[in-house]
């Protein structure tokens, strides 16, 4: 049950990479089978290398002769069974072929043995080219030294060293070349195959960023439409029911109803871009709030609002809709938390570099906070502008909500061809 729950979690990891299938019949067989490719390649080089062993029994003593014929065959057995780690561990395999070979030299005509070519082959596509090489040169440097030895010591004759160590040269050069070649090449895939995994990983974080960002925006606009509006509906329907004048009920109502609307046109406006499947999702809305259009909606809800505009930019539709939404929501603060202020003053001073924008009521209470979703809203817009923003009481129990922005938002184009 546990393997094939890794392997279908496997596939799902890699249902993005859509791989290719691996080229040619065989190869994806020996892939999926890879105990039955060992057992054959165990079983070809045990036939293979009991050739030589049996030699070593030649003119020699039958004492030495009878636990040669016996110790020769179990260390060839051996030697073979650790192929079987040649995946894992290919280090093993590999000393084991080099001794089984340095035991071939007692033979009167030595043949190499394929062992030597399969595991100079797993050493290096199963361990790294490296230790392939270096192996393959401490192994080659040994057995031509312990032939040299024998040789001088008369037990072998410089042809039989020569022969052996020559066949393994020849073998495991072979091998190691082989080796190097198909494990550079697999290494190369898999290290394709690991970025490209990462690639989507941070492709799902990119995305996942991406629908937080939207979340949020889509957030502050709700919360900036449905407040300011429901504010501004609630007081004008009081007032509406609470004078005993026809006309001034009228006018309330009728302002009541005009707000309304506005607020559901915002509102359509918004889901329309959302619902369209071929428009980009923008930042912020294309129409800006204008400061004036709220002050007069409050003044015509009863409140002590009051406009003042110092110097006049053109801003960049970023920052203009900020300057919209941090007057809108600090208006309508002042309306919900200070009905008792006698004055609501928004100024707006325009300058050259920056737009400064302070809205500043005399009824704050001491209990209104910094905290809430819509003075969060504006410190992320403030944030998007470039700009910063600050909301505290002040001297006279007055409460403050101060906005600097830049009067043009950076563009990131410019500023990557201005990095070095």
């Amino acid at each position: 049950m546990s393997r094939t729950r890794s392997r279908s979690t496997s596939v799902r990891e890699d249902e993005g990479l859509r791989l290719p299938r691996p080229p040619g019949v065989l190869r994806r067989f020996w892939a999926r089978h890879p105990v039955v490719a060992d057992v054959l390649i165990a079983l070809v080089c045990l036939l293979l290398s009991l050739v030589p062993a049996g030699a070593i029994t030649r003119d020699l003593p039958a004492p030495i002769a009878i636990g040669l014929s016996i110790l020769t065959p179990a260390a060839v057995l051996a030697a073979c069974a650790t192929l079987f780690w040649r995946r894992t561990r290919p280090l093993v395999p590999f000393v084991a072929a080099f001794l089984l070979e340095a035991g071939f030299l007692f033979a009167l005509a030595p043949i190499g043995s394929p062992l030597m070519l399969v595991t100079c082959y797993s050493l290096a596509v199963y361990r790294s080219s490296r230790a392939a090489w270096t192996g393959f040169g401490i192994g080659v440097a040994s057995l031509a030294a312990f032939g040299g030895l024998l040789t001088l010591t008369g037990v072998i004759t410089l042809q039989i060293a020569a022969n052996a160590v020559l066949m393994s040269v020849v073998l495991g050069l072979i091998g190691t070349l082989i080796g190097v070649n198909v494990g550079g090449r697999k290494r190369y895939l898999a290290a394709v195959i690991d970025r490209s995994r990462q690639l989507l990983i941070e492709r799902d974080q990119q995305a996942q960023l991406a629908a937080a960002d939207e979340r949020a925006r889509i957030a502050r606009e709700m919360h900036d439409i449905v407040s300011h509006s429901l504010t501004v509906i609630v007081a004008l329907s009081e007032g509406a029911a609470a004078t005993p004048d026809r006309e001034q009920a009228r006018a309330a109502a009728s302002s009541a109803a005009e707000t309304a609307r506005n607020a559901l046109t915002e509102m359509r406006a918004m889901l329309g871009v959302l619902r369209a499947d071929d428009s980009p999702l923008p930042l912020a809305p294309l129409e800006p709030t204008p400061p004036q259009e709220t002050v007069a909606h409050a003044q015509r809800a009863g409140y002590p609002v009051t406009l003042s505009v110092v110097g006049g930019e053109v801003l960049a539709p970023t920052v203009a809709h900020a300057v919209g939404r941090i007057v809108q929501e600090g208006v309508t603060n002042a309306m919900r938390h200070a009905p008792s202020a006698t004055s609501i003053a928004v100024q707006l001073a325009y300058s050259e570099e920056s737009v400064t924008v302070e809205i500043v009521n005399d009824g704050a209470r001491p209990t209104v906070g910094s905290s809430g979703f819509g003075l969060r809203g504006l410190a992320e817009r403030a944030a998007h502008a470039g700009g910063t923003i600050t909301s505290q009481p002040i001297e006279g129990g007055r409460w403050m909500l101060r906005a600097e922005l830049p009067t043009r938002t950076p563009d990131p184009a410019d500023e990557s061809k201005e990095r070095p």
